[in-house]
């Protein structure tokens, strides 16, 4: 059975492309192939853009594929993934105001930070420097390994 799952932050273009990513990778580093990894934002300023270039550039040089074209979170998402992961609480209540998550939603909507002791968000990265984008990477890997652990079962 394949796992769906969509990572959501506000525009779409940095922490969620990376966290899509980053998830991928991590789980087919794992042999994981039945996942199904998307990404998108509550705000539509973004829609139809490539990743940030500082992203592009962190998953570059970490060796993680990346391509992206940034969307808005869809009333369909609700019903089509097994979990949303929201890089913050911001975008969290956003999620749980959205339409979609009251009409049948199939599914779980958690923050990301969530599956760490620590429960952080994924601070945004955007009016910053390469270094916020680096963090956010690194937080990405940890936070995918522990998303993975759970619902996959440790170190598949």
């Amino acid at each position: 059975m394949t796992i769906s799952v969509l990572v959501v932050c506000l525009g779409n273009i940095c922490r969620s492309p990376m966290g899509e990513a980053v998830l991928r990778n991590e789980a087919l580093k794992r042999g994981i192939t039945d996942i199904h990894v998307d990404s998108a934002g509550t705000a539509a300023a973004h829609l139809g853009e490539d990743p940030d270039e500082r992203t592009i550039e962190v998953c570059g040089t970490k060796g993680v594929p990346i391509s992206h074209s940034a969307r808005q979170v869809r009333t369909s998402d609700f019903t089509s993934f097994d979990y949303i992961l929201a890089a913050d609480g911001s975008n969290l209540r956003a999620l749980e105001r959205h339409v979609g998550h009251s009409t049948g939603s199939k599914a779980a909507v958690k923050l990301w930070g969530s599956y760490l002791p620590d429960n952080k968000p994924i601070q945004d990265p955007y009016y910053g420097g390469l270094d916020g984008f680096k963090e956010v990477y690194e937080q990405c890997v940890k936070l995918s390994n522990a998303f993975l652990d759970e619902v996959a079962g440790k170190e598949s």
